[in-house]
């Protein structure tokens, strides 16, 4: 369930879908980059303002699924205008700037997003404009990004499967919220 904070921006309501804390895993696999399973996290927070808060932060996971080194981080701020019309401003530990648009899909939460700009520092790799898909898809958050860089044609090159994270806060409004429950608990299910 979504869940519309009463402090969120009225801008922002659209991606309320976003909100919160989120883990899992995916794919990483680009020419010339090791091919590897990942595992994220990603918060995307809110102050009252017209924007969303972005990190996101990856590592390379083992063959029993355990971190072995980080991988790559990125953060930024997410807009949306009346006509759906999504702006992202990204900044990326390799050295890399990118301002990304795109549009919220009708009448389901998608986001597809391509970049604007791309501005990179001079340690940075080859990296020339990139797409994303998000999606919200039962309860979960799917991401699959494309790349390109001047030797490499835009192709897809990580992809994720992000469960939601409830923080021991979010539980304890969650139980303020359920009120007084039968001793045996098996009222609550009937």
């Amino acid at each position: 369930m979504i869940e519309i904070p009463s402090d969120l921006h009225p801008d922002l309501v659209p991606l309320a879908f976003l909100l919160g804390n989120w883990a899992g895993a995916g794919v990483s696999d680009f020419p010339g980059a090791e091919q590897c399973n990942f595992g994220q996290e990603v918060s995307f927070s809110h102050d009252g303002r017209d924007f969303l808060e972005y990190v996101s932060r990856t590592w390379v996971l083992d063959s029993e699924g355990k971190k072995v080194r980080p991988l790559e981080s990125e953060s930024g701020y997410w807009r949306i205008d009346k006509d759906r019309k999504v702006e992202v401003v990204m900044s990326r530990d390799q050295g890399v700037i990118e301002i990304w648009y795109g549009e919220l899909a009708h009448q389901k939460p998608q986001i597809d997003l391509v970049t604007d700009a791309v501005a990179r520092t001079a340690a940075s790799g080859p990296y020339s404009g990139g797409k994303r898909l998000y999606g919200y898809v039962n309860s979960d958050l799917m991401w699959v990004g494309e790349k390109a860089t001047p030797e490499v044609e835009l192709r897809p090159y990580m992809s994720a499967h992000l469960k939601k994270v409830v923080t021991p806060e979010e539980v304890e409004e969650m139980a303020k919220k359920l009120g007084d429950l039968p001793d045996d608990g098996i009222a609550f299910f009937k």
